[in-house]
């Protein structure tokens, strides 16, 4: 019985030390932005200027060279500060990258973002090493501003980043996972000097279009060439705010508008020869009385769904 009790003993303090021999370094890590900048929604990009630092005590951690961003497009060489902090390495890093960016232009120009940032360590996986975020004092600066954007939400957090391959390691099974440290920004857009801009040509092409309705019957010209010369003004615009945008396969607030616009002005166009004809046939009152209320009606539509869509994308 003492036997086993004793062999029992022996198994239990084996296992207290494999576990603790097991047990990953625990890697303190925290973060201060600086800047936001060159916001690209054709290339889908941002550049990203922030200091990074780590706090560890492991030597054989090389942190500096070991440093990985998984979802940026470009990194340049880091600032790099090492320094012992009681027993401690205490390693800082300035950094600037490139960052590879999914942009939501659903509600364009009324869109909101959420950028992340993931930073890994690309030698130890989470066996060997999982980071600690740093939460004390502000994870960016007070001053930053992000132009044309407001910062709503602003968080840094570690989880785990899962690889469904492991790399070639036979001691490994299905998956290796990575300890990674995130930033999380939130932003939304000042839109309404934007909207105006990119939808300014959109409405003018309507209103030039409007005008044939106040156009006498007998000059066809001008009361039809002004509703097709409204259709070639708004194709236009939609091809310059296209032009800024990524390309997307759902129909967004763009898409919409225009579509919209586009048309109203048909209806313009198929309803001004239908008044002609009464014109031509003596209904010259009918044909009257019926522009002031077709026209009216078109641009309560035009108005009213426009107010509608817009309302749908802010909320």
């Amino acid at each position: 019985m003492i036997i086993r009790l004793l062999l029992f003993f022996l198994l239990t303090i084996s296992s207290f030390r494999a576990i603790a021999q097991n047990k990953p370094d625990t890697v303190k890590i925290g973060c201060y932005l600086i800047s936001l900048h060159d916001f690209n929604f054709r290339d889908k990009e941002y550049t990203a200027r922030f200091w990074v630092w780590m706090l560890y005590n492991n030597k054989k951690f090389d942190l500096q060279h070991q440093v990985e961003i998984p979802n940026a497009k470009t990194m340049e060489k880091p600032d790099v500060v090492i320094e012992q902090l009681d027993s401690l390495d205490w390693l800082q890093m300035k950094i600037k990258c490139v960052m590879k960016q999914g942009w939501k232009v659903n509600h364009y120009p009324f869109d909101t973002q959420n950028l992340k940032i993931y930073i890994e360590n690309s030698t130890f996986d989470s066996n060997d090493l999982v980071f600690k975020s740093d939460t004390a004092g502000k994870p960016y600066d007070p001053n930053l501003v992000v132009d044309g954007w407001q910062i709503t939400d602003f968080k840094v957090h570690t989880d785990v980043g899962n690889y469904a391959t492991t790399f070639g390691d036979p001691s490994l099974k299905g998956s290796t996972y990575y300890s990674r440290f995130v930033i999380d920004i939130g932003l939304q857009r000042d839109a309404w000097g934007l909207f105006i801009k990119v939808f300014l040509g959109m409405y003018v092409a309507f209103c030039i279009a409007f005008v044939g309705f106040f156009i006498d019957h007998e000059n066809i010209e001008p009361r039809f060439g002004l509703p097709v010369g409204g259709v070639f003004a708004s194709v236009g615009n939609k091809y310059v705010i296209d032009s800024l945008l990524p390309e997307s396969s759902q129909l967004t607030l763009v898409d919409l508008l225009h579509g919209l616009t586009l048309i109203c002005i048909f209806l313009i166009i198929a309803y001004s020869a239908f008044s002609l004809r009464l014109f031509k046939q003596g209904e010259v009152k009918l044909a009257l009385k019926l522009d002031k209320i077709i026209g009216s009606g078109i641009f309560a539509f035009f108005c009213l769904t426009n107010l509608i869509l817009i309302l749908l994308a802010i909320s």
